[in-house]
């Protein structure tokens, strides 16, 4: 009869922690049930697409053009993802990304060239993100009425600032970095930031005090606290960091498009929730995984790559995503039934 194999132990004839497990150990046994039926789907919307448009769907320049335009939108969700895991909202995500990316291409901001345009995008981002975290954490506002009136306002400045019109951006050193010329290795640089980015926000989530913090807060508020927590200093730190992630996906934006408009990031802020949502991140708070949300976000765009190939209506896009997002939660509620 074969015997059970004994998981490794140390020298003491214990079984190591699992911080103490080197990381390709670790993650086999966080790769749960959700994340292996989202790599499910996403294998088989690949399938799909290479099946109804084999010599487009699977052409090289069509696969980066779907991870650069997942590029933007992932980052964005990233910080939305830590927002959502403590219990908390951010409707204002796309706006700030209009207002940072408009701010960052005036000519005033163009005058100092690469550098100018990336500081201004994060400063806003920053900014708005610090706006929202008082208003939450220590002006006691609901965070969906106080993301509200940021998404109301930042777009409303965003229009004031380019009164309507495209702003162009012409600093040579923005505009290249959108040339092919600028891949890695053929991956194309806004791709390799959201890389970083997720990995960053990985290890922070998973691997830090400020990961269990977080998820302390938006399991159980009150018990947090009376653990020593200081709830409202890490609801602004999470504020901050989604709008240092917006400010991110700004300045990639502005790369992949040349440009700032009042216009941009328009819905991101329904895209970043229900990446989250269906990747695993408990709306309610208490969860939440960076691997599911960017897997969210990976199947949201080759969603919407499938039906641009195929000359599908959007509406019929916006149907499909829907019913993504209500099974997503249907799941999500029967699993907390039945834990």
């Amino acid at each position: 009869m074969t015997q059970p194999v004994s998981p490794p132990r140390d020298t003491a004839g214990k079984t190591p922690p699992a911080d103490r497990l080197p990381l390709w150990r670790v993650l086999p046994a966080h790769a749960d049930v959700r994340t292996l039926s989202l790599l499910g789907v996403l294998a088989a919307l690949v399938v799909i697409g290479g099946v109804t448009r084999p010599d487009e769907f699977l052409d090289t320049r069509n696969l980066q053009l779907v991870l650069t335009q997942a590029s933007v939108i992932g980052v964005v969700t990233v910080g939305m993802t830590f927002v959502i895991t403590s219990g908390g909202i951010d409707l204002s995500v796309g706006a700030i990304v209009a207002l940072a990316s408009v701010w960052a291409t005036t000519v005033a901001t163009q005058e100092y060239g690469f550098a100018g345009i990336l500081f201004t995008a994060m400063i806003v981002g920053l900014g708005c993100g610090l706006v929202n975290g008082l208003l939450v954490a220590y002006g006691g506002m609901v965070p969906f009425i106080a993301t509200l009136a940021m998404l109301a306002s930042a777009r409303g400045l965003a229009l004031q600032i380019t009164d309507g019109k495209t702003q162009i951006v012409t600093v040579d050193g923005i505009l290249k970095l959108g040339e092919r010329d600028s891949y890695v290795l053929g991956v194309p640089p806004l791709v390799l930031v959201f890389a970083i980015v997720t990995v960053v926000g990985w290890l922070v989530l998973n691997r830090t005090t400020f990961g269990r913090r977080t998820v302390a807060v938006g399991g159980n508020a009150e018990a947090a606290r009376l653990a020593g927590i200081d709830v409202r200093r890490q609801r602004l730190y999470l504020y901050l960091l989604s709008g240092l992630c917006c400010g991110i996906a700004a300045f990639l934006l502005i790369v992949l498009s040349g440009s700032g408009q009042n216009t941009n990031g328009n819905l991101y802020e329904l895209d970043a929730i229900a990446a989250a949502i269906i990747g695993g991140t408990l709306l309610s708070g208490g969860r939440g995984t960076i691997t599911g949300s960017v897997l969210g976000v990976l199947i949201f765009t080759t969603i919407t790559n499938i039906f641009a190939l195929n000359n599908l209506q959007s509406d019929v896009q916006q149907i499909a995503k829907g019913a993504i997002i209500v099974a997503a939660v249907l799941v999500q509620r029967r699993t907390a039934s039945t834990t």
